[in-house]
């Protein structure tokens, strides 16, 4: 049985994660463990690089850095010499519809997608960098700037709470396209070496996403981090079982053999969609699901189990 928590979130239990954000992290120094890490992702370009001078070579200089135009122009060797900027920013776009209210152990998924956020959310804001997001619902979108500090972070966690709060079983799930009304937004930031953490259960991925994805990947990191239910993937054998949408209720039973294959096909048609998109841009995809604590479940996939 679901207690409150498990239920909806509250900004007591986000703000204690920050004592969790350990042990995990996003940036080019990955465990060989980690799905960061390796030939089927893509490797983090971390923060961007500044152009700073052109010089002459000296010794202890890294050959790679030599500007061989110039040398040969000039008849000396020189070295470009790049800067580290300060800082990257992290975006998280967060998914709050009503496709993610649901839970059938442990938790619902829009409270681990919310508990997902936090941890790095203060992960990020630990190592010094502007951390902002993208929230939304079935109706809306909130757009929070990227800024770094405590403070900043607890005022981002309280918005994911609000929003989290106006889930309900009453609400009638429609059918429209603000997951991609999000990616359009966030794609004209026009934002260059940004991190971007997509946390959803991909409910509604078409062709348009994928569109929306790979434009905003040309210019900066994209990770998906897909929030599960086992009961979306592994249908109970039940003689009589009653599904909704929240506007429509069917009852049939999973026993039958047929309805069980039909079931999986469809599903693994959704997830071969997502998964064949990830594969084929390089993008790597963390899947945690609502019934281990994704505490455990984020360490191990980035290859920090402590």
């Amino acid at each position: 049985m679901m207690n409150s928590s498990n239920i909806y979130v509250s900004l007591k239990q986000l703000e204690k994660l920050k004592y969790q954000a350990r042990y995990f992290s996003f940036t080019q120094q990955q465990p060989v463990n980690s799905v960061l890490s390796g030939k089927s992702s893509s490797r983090l370009r971390g923060r961007g690089l500044n152009f700073e001078e052109l010089r002459h070579y000296r010794p202890g200089d890294d050959i790679r850095t030599l500007d061989w135009k110039v040398t040969q122009r000039t008849g000396k060797a020189h070295v470009k010499v790049f800067t580290e900027e300060k800082e990257r920013k992290t975006y998280l776009a967060i998914d709050q519809r009503s496709s993610m209210f649901f839970g059938s152990r442990g938790k619902m998924k829009s409270v681990v997608a919310a508990e997902v956020a936090a941890l790095i959310a203060w992960q990020i804001n630990s190592s010094g960098d502007r951390i902002g997001a993208f929230m939304f619902n079935d109706q809306s979108i909130k757009v929070i700037p990227a800024k770094r500090g405590n403070l900043h972070v607890s005022q981002l966690l309280h918005q994911i709470v609000k929003l989290n709060h106006k889930l309900s079983c009453d609400i009638e799930h429609q059918e429209n396209d603000v997951l991609n009304s999000m990616l359009y937004k966030l794609n004209a930031l026009n934002q260059h070496n940004a991190l971007i953490i997509i946390i959803s259960d991909g409910y509604g991925w078409t062709p348009q996403t994928s569109s929306y994805v790979k434009t905003i990947r040309q210019h900066n990191e994209v990770i998906a981090c897909r929030i599960y239910d086992e009961l979306e993937q592994n249908l109970p054998s039940m003689p009589q079982m009653t599904i909704s949408d929240g506007k429509w209720q069917i009852q049939f039973s999973s026993q039958n053999a047929n309805t069980q294959q039909r079931f999986r096909e469809e599903i693994e048609r959704q997830l071969d969609q997502y998964r064949e998109f990830t594969n084929k841009y390089r993008i790597p995809l963390i899947t945690i699901n609502t019934v281990e604590d994704p505490v455990h479940q984020l360490r191990r996939a980035l290859g920090r189990v402590v």
